[in-house]
């Protein structure tokens, strides 16, 4: 298997690897691309005609990749299933020991694969090694999880009888991943799913392929060299070709998948009607909770990098502020301040905080909902604007905005996956977790208060019903070892840390018998 190129070197088309691209490639061992597709190999051909990858960064065509048919689909999964037979009876600490060299593989990719992460999806450099640093530190969190994959004994009540339960390898996971974390989410799904003995069929966003294929190449390098080729394989086609055939795949006991709670209604219907699994981070609507007596200094950087971070394309993004009344006037005046120093331009520029938006789609969503906020009675006090002129000249670019709302206005209980910042104004504790609960969403949240009666309260079950919330913190930038994921229209999955790797197996009750005798449970007398 020949991996130091994704594909044999051939001599690439006008439109691929233009411009800042073509330097991230060669230093990532990719000179040309033309597949997106690897099961055991490179698939040199597929057949699922072309996708083209633009950067919003400057509107270039990056790359063009071949997308994965129906054959192509089939193909891949053949051989993850043939890997999966080999792959499941390896020790969980020799799987480890490849996902450790994987980690290891991605530090000397660190820099080049995140400034690719950065052109492709227009996060900015920082945020671009950031989530391959995060990839990283799930690897390693995987390979000391490797062998700790522990089962319970319990006692029977039988006599001389031992009771006890183990866990196993579940199959071929599929991950579905979205734009906005286009490598950092495989990661956290495939680092467990390996360690766990399941092999991973990966589709990415079909916004965000040359990333993906950049990642399989690096990673299929390790999986040559430990002889595993097949654990980890990429599929990158249309949701018509390859994603319903994954959520539809009985040879699939798992589907991973991350994105709009409307996606994950579709693929949580079409996995349940096959009684399948699923991990499902959607939507997040995630607030934060300032209270009278908050620190506005750490409330204030908390909101900013939550709203504006990632061009507030996160599911963790911070989209509502919740004000006490008492600071409402103080920190709205504060957050507009910082907002206009907020720099825009090129991901790529270390003095920018803030890149594009992921595509011009993206921008007319953003503006479609500022013109309905109006229209529903919320004031645009800040920013909103799409920025033009040859330094924007992808149109891609925006101003974020910051929007004076209601809590009851129909568009607050959305999500637009925009930087739009909401600022409520309540009068108390008891309204401000009203109101925080009080949208369909249930990802992330987050309270400032030096007040330990509220803290507590916010952290009670009667407080915060996210599956985060988070006392003196942002809403954005989970670590890895906590179990992410949400409640409600976020879907209720879990990723990452904590226990989230028993997803990824199956439990299984073992009962040994040593007597000489056959007693039944319940004390049960059965005589013939």
């Amino acid at each position: 298997m020949k991996t130091q190129t994704v594909v044999e070197k051939t001599k690439a088309k006008k439109q691929d690897m233009e411009g800042g691209a073509k330097d991230f490639l060669k230093t990532l061992g990719i000179e040309s691309v033309n597949s997106g597709a690897c099961g055991n190999d490179w698939i040199k051909n597929p057949s699922g005609g072309e996708l083209i990858s633009y950067s919003p960064s400057d509107g270039s065509a990056i790359a063009t990749v071949k997308m994965a048919s129906a054959d192509d689909y089939e193909n891949i999964m053949k051989d993850a299933v043939s890997a999966f037979e080999t792959w499941r009876m390896v020790p969980a600490p020799k799987r480890g020991e490849v996902v450790r060299q994987i980690g290891e593989k991605l530090r000397e990719y660190k820099k080049p694969l995140g400034k690719l992460v950065s052109y492709e999806m227009g996060k900015i450099a920082a945020e671009g090694e950031g989530e391959v640093q995060e990839m990283i530190d799930m690897a390693d969190f995987a390979v000391g999880l490797s062998r700790q994959l522990y089962g319970l004994s319990m006692h029977s009540e039988r006599p001389m009888h031992r009771m006890y339960e183990q866990w196993h390898p579940l199959g071929a996971v599929g991950v579905i991943t979205a734009f906005n974390f286009p490598v950092a989410v495989w990661a956290w799904n495939a680092m467990l799913a390996a360690v766990c003995g399941d092999v991973v069929v990966w589709k990415p966003s079909s916004k965000m392929p040359l990333t993906a294929v950049a990642v399989q190449n690096i990673i299929s390098r390790v999986l040559e060299k430990n002889n595993c080729q097949g654990i980890m394989t990429l599929v990158i086609g249309s949701g018509k070709v390859v994603g319903d055939r994954m959520v539809n795949d009985p040879r699939i006991p798992l589907i991973s998948a991350t994105g709009s709670t409307d996606l994950g209604k579709r693929i949580g219907q079409a996995v349940g009607r096959r009684l399948g699994r699923t991990i499902l981070e959607l939507g997040g609507n995630n607030a934060v909770l300032v209270m009278n007596d908050a620190n506005l200094d750490l409330a204030l950087r908390a909101v900013l990098f939550g709203a504006v971070g990632t061009a507030g394309q996160r599911c963790t993004s911070t989209r509502r502020v919740i004000l006490q009344k008492g600071i409402a006037e103080e920190f709205t005046k504060r957050l507009t301040g910082a907002y206009r120093q907020i720099t825009i331009g090129d991901p790529l520029d270390a003095k920018i905080l803030m890149g594009p938006l992921v595509d011009k789609g993206a921008v007319e969503d953003m503006q479609k909902a500022l013109k309905e906020i109006s229209n529903q009675g919320g004031e645009i006090i800040c920013g909103g604007s799409v920025l033009g002129g040859e330094k924007y000249k992808s149109g891609c670019y925006v101003e974020p905005a910051i929007v004076k709302a209601k809590a009851d206005m129909k568009i607050v209980a959305e999500e637009t996956f925009a930087p739009i910042l909401y600022l409520i104004t309540v009068k108390d504790l008891d309204e401000a977790i009203r109101v925080q609960n009080g949208v369909p969403q249930g990802l992330s949240s987050a309270m400032f208060t030096t007040n330990l009666i509220n803290a507590e309260t916010f952290l009670s079950p009667r407080g915060s019903d996210c599956g985060i919330a988070n006392i003196n913190i942002g809403t954005s930038g989970a670590e890895i070892g906590g179990a992410f994921g949400g409640e409600k229209e976020t879907g209720g999955g879990r990723e990452a840390g904590s226990d989230a790797w028993k997803a990824y197996m199956r439990r299984q009750t073992n009962t040994i018998n040593w007597s000489k005798e056959l007693p039944l449970a319940q004390g049960i007398k059965f005589e013939v």
